[in-house]
């Protein structure tokens, strides 16, 4: 019996690159980096006492450090809103501003330039809260919207 030859197949042909749109370009939201890691004890929206929560409460230990979100500028730092304790919002770029709330203590002064996970303040529970923890608001413009929609994993 004679051996055959091994018939070579021709490579098959270069897949095209599939072209890939960025969050930008496809309307996406933008995202934020959680500024504490902890539970989320009171959500966004309507509360059982018929108040609205406009952000998200997250209970951390007294000291924990608040990290910034995204990059921005310091609008406000001090105590003079009421409820709000200690309480630090940086405007951002795109058009949103968030707000950090009941630290126990305040590292930035307004017009301090930012950058996306700098501490910017220690959680506390000054103002009206119950325990430790940080109240965390993101707003388009002056309207707030759920944080939860905008926070990524990192």
């Amino acid at each position: 019996m004679q051996p055959t030859a091994a018939v070579e197949q021709p490579a098959a042909a270069a897949e095209a690159p599939v072209a890939t749109k960025s969050s930008d370009a496809t309307g996406a939201l933008p995202t934020f980096r959680w500024p504490v890691r902890g539970k989320v004890i009171t959500a966004y929206g309507s509360k059982t006492n018929g108040k609205v929560n406009d952000g998200i409460n997250v209970a951390v230990p007294e000291g924990t450090p608040v990290k910034a979100a995204e990059d921005g500028v310091v609008a406000y730092s001090g105590s003079e809103l009421k409820g709000y304790g200690n309480l630090v919002l940086v405007r951002h770029s795109n058009g949103y501003v968030t707000a950090y709330a009941h630290a126990s203590e305040i590292l930035v002064k307004r017009g301090d330039t930012i950058k996306r996970g700098q501490v910017i303040a220690k959680s506390g529970q000054s103002g009206e809260a119950g325990s430790p923890q940080l109240h965390f608001e993101i707003r388009k413009g002056s309207s707030p919207v759920d944080p939860l929609q905008f926070l990524n994993g990192a």
